[in-house]
């Protein structure tokens, strides 16, 4: 079922998936109030609104990019490589990756739950190998949709586990890039509490530690939605030598990126949760 809506979608024009997306968005709104709550806390949280009406014209923003996302992505997925880097209007400072495999010791793009961060991957896929850090879904049945509808060009998946790992420190080693979610929950052993917006979320190491034992040129990217449907702006900067040596100032180069474009930011992620795996951060030990 969800293989044929991809389907579907794919074929509809980019303004029409968007404009159906805004109205699932706020469908979703109204029918999943704990992701409201999460959605609303960690907005104010952020401290990124300067008063009450700028915070919930930013929710009633973010409620529609969100729907959007969710519907984007199932076109992307069926979508050829073609059809997929064809929606990409411009990427702006790729002049920095020419110069980070000129160096010859790989490159390590960090993509947060920003905008559409499934085009990021296409769209360098289209042009060089990349090697993107993925953690399998929980329902199996989606798996083969979302290994076809990521895995187009150069692009190539790695499970986040030991093996996925060895997988991206090869990349590197043959000055390849790699993709990462640095915003993602880390599993229990695999992260430390940092800052995030004044509060602590387990952070991923893996990122710090793989910079630092390759020295990798590190670029944050993410893929801005358009208005309008009219496709995505891909943006890219690059953060000095140890800009992300500790969870601390990861999350500062992610809450730096978040600034540029709020309103697509995935609020309803749970980043603060603590689970019962992981040991829990200093001010919830007392």
């Amino acid at each position: 079922m969800l293989k044929l809506l991809s389907k579907i979608l794919s074929r509809l024009p980019l303004p029409t998936i968007h404009r159906i997306g805004k109205m699932l968005g706020w469908l979703l709104h109204r029918l999943t109030p704990s992701t409201v709550r999460i959605q609303r806390a960690n907005l104010r949280q952020s401290g990124l609104c300067r008063n009450e009406a700028e915070f919930e014209q930013v929710i009633k923003e973010n409620t529609q990019e969100s729907g959007k996302a969710i519907l984007e992505t199932l076109a992307i997925w069926a979508w050829s490589e073609q059809e997929a880097v064809g929606k990409v209007q411009s990427a702006t400072n790729w002049h920095l990756i020419d110069e980070a495999l000129a160096r010859g010791k790989g490159l390590i793009f960090l993509t947060p739950h920003l905008g559409c961060f499934e085009i990021t991957s296409i769209y360098y896929g289209h042009f060089h190998p990349i090697t993107v850090l993925f953690r399998p879904p929980k329902k199996s049945w989606i798996a083969p949709l979302i290994d076809s509808g990521r895995s187009k060009g150069n692009v190539k998946l790695a499970p986040a586990n030991t093996a996925g790992v060895r997988l991206l420190m090869q990349a590197l080693k043959n000055n390849e890039a790699i993709g990462i979610l640095p915003d993602q929950k880390p599993a229990a052993g695999e992260g430390e509490w940092a800052p995030f917006f004044g509060k602590p979320a387990y952070t991923m190491s893996l990122a710090s530690k793989l910079a630092e034992k390759t020295g990798a040129t590190v670029i944050m990217a993410f893929g801005e939605r358009l208005a309008h449907g009219k496709g995505f702006r891909i943006h890219c900067s690059k953060l000095e030598d140890h800009a992300i040596a500790t969870p601390d100032l990861l999350n500062q180069a992610i809450e730096q990126q978040i600034r540029q474009c709020p309103s697509q930011y995935y609020w309803g992620y749970h980043r603060y949760k603590v689970s019962r795996k992981a040991k829990p951060p200093p001010s919830a030990t007392g």
